[in-house]
């Protein structure tokens, strides 16, 4: 499939910079069956059905971004995927001033031996000394804002908690779950009182979800792998929802990309602790969710493909004109958009 049916053209004044506040008070398009109408995450409650059930990603942002020094060049580290308890695979700015075996000087003491690139286009990482790289990274790293963000302004205090989703608690991602971003504890409590559930489950988000899609078809594309976990117990809960006639609605990408690798031709969630490199495009048979929460998509990318592929391209080329035209904000820290195709 061509890559240039997910193209639009957005214009720079409607990428977010900063979050709504309070979280729950950002707009929300909603596309329900054929119909289309504007209203806003906190009118959650009442566009959900009794029995349904939301499902979270509960992975937490590390402070992935680092900034640092090969002799006299500056090099910058983007943590991507870790490869054991002091090895990373990473996105390098600068690579061809770094060569394997090179240390990289970064703040407070922090330093770091590279390694083999890779066909990736990242290389190995690998922190030196016997301080846990937790440690180190929350001393010399900075929350890893996307490059559309973070090109605009730098990275502040503020981010520390924006960037984090209230249910943040395995930590291993290096973007955020940013659908999640929207939700507040006081929405939580209308939508228990509303008979809508919520599960969590988790899959540590990589830097490759910003990588855009370069080549000209689809099919050409290399999906970048990312590791999820889904419990036994999460598991037989979402089932068992389904099985009431109670809906899944994934809450953001992410969440959707494990359910879907987590699932079986028959319908039901397994068990899962793996990586996954599920790649989503129109014409895929979704078989395990009902709706999903996102915000708006990057032109271009992967995650634009899998909303088309969940409402149609055509359906979602013109939903996006209209929330460019009615000023909706774009990309993470932007609004959102529930999306229920017909079933």
């Amino acid at each position: 499939m061509r890559v240039d049916l997910f193209d639009f053209q957005l214009p720079p004044e409607r990428i977010a910079l900063r979050p709504a506040v309070p979280r729950d008070a950002a707009r929300m398009l909603v596309l329900a069956g054929a119909e289309t109408r504007d209203a806003h995450v906190r009118d959650l409650p009442a566009l959900l059905r009794p029995g349904d059930c939301l499902v979270f990603n509960d992975t937490r942002v590390i402070p992935a971004q680092l900034e640092g020094r090969r002799g006299a060049a500056r090099i910058g580290v983007t943590l991507h995927k870790r490869l054991g308890p002091r090895d990373w695979h990473v996105f390098v700015r600068n690579a061809k001033r770094v060569r394997p075996g090179d240390v990289i000087d970064f703040a407070a003491g922090v330093q770091a031996r590279a390694g083999e690139r890779d066909e990736d286009g990242g290389m190995a990482l690998a922190f030196l000394g016997e301080e846990p790289v937790e440690l180190l990274l929350e001393r010399a790293g900075q929350m890893p804002l996307p490059p559309y963000i973070a090109s605009k302004r730098p990275t502040d205090a503020r981010d520390r908690e924006d960037y984090q989703t209230m249910f943040a608690r395995d930590a291993g991602a290096v973007a955020a779950p940013t659908a999640a971003l929207h939700f507040t504890p006081a929405l939580m409590a209308a939508l228990e009182a509303a008979g809508i559930g919520h599960a969590t489950l988790t899959l540590h988000v990589g830097a490759g979800t910003f990588l855009p899609v370069k080549a000209d078809d689809t099919a050409d594309h290399r999906m970048h792998a990312e590791w999820g976990r889904v419990d036994a117990a999460v598991a037989d809960r979402l089932n068992a929802v389904r099985a009431r006639g109670g809906r899944l609605i994934a809450v953001g990408t992410t969440s959707l990309r494990l359910l879907e690798s987590a699932a079986g031709e028959d319908g039901l969630i397994r068990p899962f602790a793996d990586e996954t490199r599920i790649f989503i495009t129109p014409g895929y048979r979704f078989r395990v969710i009902d709706g999903l929460m996102t915000n708006f998509h990057l032109p271009r990318s992967t995650l634009f493909m899998l909303v088309c592929a969940l409402m149609g391209i055509e359906r979602m080329q013109a939903t996006y004109a209209h929330a460019i035209a009615e000023g909706y904000r774009f990309y993470s820290y932007g609004d959102s958009s529930l999306l229920l195709p017909a079933r």
